[in-house]
């Protein structure tokens, strides 16, 4: 496409299509999350799983969701649509679960179904209608613009939104916790202390107490999410604080950081300047920090080591 004498030249026929394809796919992108968000409150992938190892018909999948009668025929577009993206597969007899959707299974130990309703809450898709507002306020994050607090603000004083929030948190941590775990062990070799930075309830950070009883587990996370917590265990605990202000010091550093950028980033960018300043009083121990790295390039879990003290300077 060229402009010409500032008026835009006309385009052929597959560029112009081509070109109104790629608008309408932005336009519309939210219908894939929001149609999953749909199928589990629906009770959709359960249903499936209930049936057994064969395959589910559309019309006994209709039939177990107590729907509305007017509402039936629309199943079907919901499922064409879910399984476009992946999430069932349609056979001659019926429908059947992918790996992706047993992992939304109520019954699965590492279900992802509260992490997603939890991220797709309206209170937390609302900023995303504030983005350009945002960029004309000095306020810290779009959720502030929306809400006229942060975030942690936010949850803290809305119960059920905070604990909608934790639970979708914790539900991701068993997953990561799974993996982890399962193959990546050898990280906790002669680690004696650790600290869950932001760990919620304490999911991850019990989870490696129980495994590795000769390891002092500590959560630190702000007082509305940890302050009513009691320890159940001899070498976990909680303590109330703020990672921007300082993180106790420990041999490791558990930090979850989600990373939706497409160039590498050292560990300099995972660390803000105020937590670096926060943490200098520990950089006499050597830590080490264990990032999970979640990439939109490879969707892969990335388990990464790295010297606190690079960080630290």
């Amino acid at each position: 496409m060229e402009l010409e004498g500032g008026n835009m030249v006309e385009m052929e026929g597959d560029e112009l299509m081509e070109a109104h394809g790629q608008i309408c796919k932005h336009i519309f992108n939210f219908i894939n999350s929001m149609s999953l968000k749909c199928a589990i409150q629906l009770g959709i992938p359960d249903a499936i799983h209930s049936h057994g190892p064969s395959p589910l018909p559309l019309s006994r999948l209709v039939s177990s969701l107590q729907l509305h009668p007017n509402k039936t025929q629309f199943i079907y577009r919901l499922m064409r649509l879910l399984t476009h993206s992946g999430f069932f597969v349609l056979q001659e007899e019926g429908y059947v679960l992918t790996t992706s959707s047993h992992l939304l299974l109520k019954d699965n130990s590492c279900t992802l179904s509260p992490f997603l309703l939890s991220m797709l809450q309206p209170v937390f898709v609302e900023p995303s209608h504030f983005l350009s507002a945002w960029f004309r306020t000095d306020d810290q994050t779009p959720f502030e613009t929306a809400h006229g607090k942060s975030f942690w603000e936010f949850v803290g004083n809305k119960r059920k939104d905070g604990d909608t929030f934790n639970a979708g948190m914790a539900s991701d941590a068993r997953l990561v916790m799974s993996v982890l775990m399962g193959k990546h062990t050898s990280v906790f070799e002669g680690v004696e202390s650790l600290v869950d930075v932001g760990g919620g309830t304490g999911t991850m950070a019990k989870a490696i107490a129980k495994a590795f009883p000769q390891i002092e587990c500590t959560v630190l996370d702000l007082p509305q999410v940890v302050a009513e917590l009691k320890p159940d265990i001899p070498n976990f605990k909680y303590v109330e604080g703020d990672m921007f202000d300082a993180i106790p010091p420990a041999d490791a550093l558990l930090l979850k950081v989600a990373n939706i950028l497409t160039k590498p980033l050292s560990a300099h960018s995972f660390i803000p300047l105020r937590v670096k300043l926060g943490v200098t009083h520990a950089a006499d121990f050597g830590l080490r920090g264990i990032l999970r790295l979640l990439t939109k390039k490879t969707h892969k879990t990335v388990i990464k080591q790295f010297n606190l003290k690079n960080v630290i300077k």
